[in-house]
């Protein structure tokens, strides 16, 4: 088995515990992004206490409202990902070798290698998988109070509606896709991709800050401890926190328009809350919030990543430690009975 497909399958297996762990705050995350009431955004609500009102007002299940495509989605990203960033990582290592004997640099992959490598797995994984993530935003941000303003506007008398508790009808993934396909057709499932291009740089600065000081916390336990680089889930658990923590700071406000983007559209009423573009959504959020509004929900998002970074470093690394001990015994096993 490759190392390619040992970092896809280990990393697709690290990303989809990482969900289910964080996918509450993923939900209300996305939820306080694509708020557009002026009114609601000044209430500034807790995290903790918009999720104990989802639960009220509309059930535990919310939470985890579109969980299957997203538990889909993460398998294909982080499986994707990390396929092609150790297919294009050996490439990148191949060539610094090359570089080594033709007297060129000291044979390592350096930062800006790195960089461009985390790149090119990021624009491959977004392209392939951001229909994917447009239905996810769809049904995390869909709620049932739009199902009750719509009822508003029926012929239903107003003392009828209060001993009527209609509730919306399960609103789930097959639902999410024809709205989607219905509002804007195939190219609907790539809305947000421009941004989402962009914050590709997100996970290339993640990876080359956590690439950067794990290479330095290895030369340093070498020089302590006589020649050992072994690293601790504790500190991969660690670094990836902080790699990640470092990369949503700079790259949030493209995540918001993206979720803006890929969000249900208002089709009457407001112009203020449809976008055309991804230009039309930055110059209306400028125009009518302010920056303030590319930062909604911020300190929800780094819990979230950076939870989930960290558990996906610890487990995927865990993951392919253990995969290559077994096929380490395998080989081991199978070579003493051709001896035998």
């Amino acid at each position: 088995m490759s190392d390619a497909l040992i970092n896809g399958l280990s990393g697709a297996g690290g990303g989809i515990i990482a969900q289910l762990i964080t996918y509450p705050l993923q939900t209300v995350n996305t939820r306080q992004q694509t708020e557009r009431d002026a009114k609601k955004a000044k209430r500034k609500h807790g995290t903790l206490e918009q999720m104990c009102q989802v639960v009220k007002n509309e059930g535990w299940g919310r939470l985890y409202s579109g969980l299957a495509p997203s538990i889909v989605g993460t398998a294909c990203s982080q499986g994707v990902y990390y396929y092609f960033y150790q297919i294009f990582r050996d490439r990148a290592e191949a060539i610094a070798r090359e570089n080594k004997r033709n007297g060129i640099g000291d044979g390592s992959v350096g930062i800006l290698s790195s960089l461009v490598v985390a790149a090119l797995a990021g624009c491959t994984n977004v392209l392939l998988t951001n229909p994917i993530w447009v239905v996810v935003t769809r049904m995390q941000t869909h709620t049932k109070n739009s199902k009750k303003s719509q009822l508003g506007h029926s012929s239903i008398a107003p003392d009828e509606k209060a001993l009527d508790p209609i509730e919306c009808p399960p609103y789930g993934t097959g639902h999410a896709i024809q709205e989607l396909y219905d509002e804007a057709g195939i190219q609907g499932f790539w809305k947000g991709v421009f941004p989402t291009l962009i914050m590709v740089s997100n996970p290339s600065m993640q990876f080359m800050l956590y690439e950067t000081m794990l290479k330095k916390l290895k030369r340093k336990r070498a020089l302590v401890k006589q020649g050992d680089t072994g690293v601790t889930a504790l500190e991969i658990f660690l670094l990836g926190a902080l790699a990640k923590l470092g990369a949503t700071v700079v790259t949030y406000p493209l995540l918001v328009v993206k979720s803006r983007l890929q969000a249900k559209q208002a089709t009457t009423g407001d112009k203020r809350h449809h976008y055309e573009g991804t230009l039309d959504a930055i110059l209306k959020m400028i125009r009518y919030e302010g920056l303030h509004g590319f930062y909604k929900g911020m300190s929800t998002k780094i819990v979230q990543s950076v939870l989930a970074a960290a558990v996906l470093f610890m487990i995927k690394e865990e993951l392919v430690r253990g995969a290559r001990m077994l096929l380490t015994k395998g080989g081991t096993s199978t070579g003493r009975t051709r001896l035998a």
